[in-house]
């Protein structure tokens, strides 16, 4: 391969042109080698916030991306695999419940999991509230366990796309996080590198989620879903609403109870028709013909999740921790919710400790919200909104006043939501 000159392809896409496969493939390694520095990548990711890339750029730089590291070969594995990815939002607790699930009716699930940053929480912060349970597995680890139990959730290895990983910490403090194409290769270059058959993608849209027009979020899940098409793996998204928080918990060990309530065959209903509908297509992809329900209401699913917890060193039976400080939101007269703001809701979580403003930042395992009202309620003066848990004064005094404008309360008769809006296929 000839070398380039970064300044030249910088400019290039600054005047629209579309890069070759050839420049793509110097950029990305020369970055990752440390021969192209970090302002002139930053300068090249802003124009493509600015200009985008073609379909056949985009391939290109998520191919690189994946090459530039090791891609899991799953092909032995006596189960087919299938994958589930969202894209965040405020108490998306949902792969704790359907991981174990989709194992639970036959199939194979390797879930790499983030951790959370701002008002969207993080399944391993979450995971981690319960005692011993760890996040980091080798490839072997993974493996057997994913033949063993059928379900794994742990931290995508440094190993996989690591371009992706110093991109993606350059994209954070340079403004070019919100690009399409940057998204989409960010998370299918890891999904593709992780070696599933079939992958699920929940989009989130809504006041809540980091994409909040509905158009905006077809775009992202169409992107997607031609990404891992195109890189043999069979991918549907859905788009799901974020308005307000999905289940009544926002917090870490607060959302690990939520998630075993529903896994006992309780729990709250958005949280259960969520799961399953994204259940039903992980199994279609796959070819399985199982209801998942029956596993949810039978213990199947249940089981799966106690040892998987057990097998990533976890006690499922530990008390999980508990914040020391505690206060209940009132309603201030009588009224119908008309709105649970999601990310208002979020926002408070995060002031509570529950979540963190840098990568490297602690959280608290036992501060969150739980939200007592649905939008559609009708509430009396004095009656609880929301409970609130934090570690200290400073913390529980920062979540109250951020919590307060997050519900609206009205005098007449609001619609339902829906939490399942639209599928999106190749």
């Amino acid at each position: 391969m000839r070398v380039h000159s970064a300044v030249d392809i910088i400019t290039a896409k600054r005047d629209g042109a579309a890069l070759g496969d050839d420049a793509i493939t110097w950029m990305l390694n020369a970055y990752l080698s440390g021969a192209v520095a970090d302002e002139q990548m930053s300068a090249l990711l802003m124009a493509i916030v600015f200009r985008g890339l073609t379909p056949a750029e985009l391939n290109r730089w998520t191919e690189v991306m994946i090459a530039s590291g090791e891609r899991l070969d799953l092909s032995r594995l006596s189960r087919p695999t299938v994958d589930k990815h969202s894209t965040g939002g405020v108490g998306d607790k949902i792969s704790l419940v359907l991981a174990p699930l989709v194992a639970a009716c036959g199939a194979a699930v390797p879930q790499l999991s983030g951790r959370g940053l701002g008002h969207t929480g993080g399944t391993l912060d979450k995971l981690e509230s319960i005692p011993g349970w760890r996040a980091h597995l080798d490839n072997d680890e993974v493996f057997d366990q994913l033949e063993s139990v059928g379900a794994v959730i742990c931290a995508a290895g440094a190993g996989l796309a690591p371009i992706d990983r110093k991109l993606y910490a350059l994209r954070d403090v340079t403004g070019t996080v919100e690009s399409i194409a940057l998204i989409s290769s960010s998370i299918m270059s890891k999904k593709i590198a992780e070696g599933t058959q079939a992958l699920v993608l929940d989009v989130k849209v809504g006041r809540g989620a980091f994409i909040k027009s509905l158009d905006h979020a077809r775009e992202l899940a169409r992107t997607m879903v031609g990404l891992g098409t195109a890189h043999g793996v069979a991918t549907v998204a859905q788009l799901t609403a974020m308005d307000q928080p999905l289940g009544r918990a926002v917090g870490n060990a607060l959302e690990v109870r939520e998630s075993v309530d529903v896994l006992r065959g309780a729990g709250p209903a958005d949280v259960r028709e969520l799961t399953l509908s994204l259940a039903r297509t992980m199994l279609e992809l796959v070819g399985i013909h199982e209801d998942p329900a029956n596993k949810l209401d039978d213990g199947s699913a249940y089981d799966v999740y106690r040892h998987m917890i057990r097998a990533q060193g976890g006690d499922p039976d530990a008390a999980l921790p508990t914040a020391t400080h505690h206060h209940v939101v009132t309603a201030p007269h009588d009224g119908i919710v008309h709105s649970v703001d999601a990310m208002g809701v979020g926002v408070a979580a995060w002031r509570l400790g529950a979540g963190r403003a840098r990568k490297e930042d602690p959280v608290s395992a036992g501060a969150g919200v739980v939200c007592l009202v649905r939008e559609g309620d009708y509430v009396s003066a004095h009656q609880p909104l929301f409970e609130l848990y934090a570690d200290d004064d400073a913390h529980l005094e920062r979540g109250i006043a951020t919590i307060t404008p997050a519900v609206t309360l009205g005098d007449h008769a609001v619609a339902p939501t829906t939490i399942l809006l639209e599928r999106i296929t190749a």
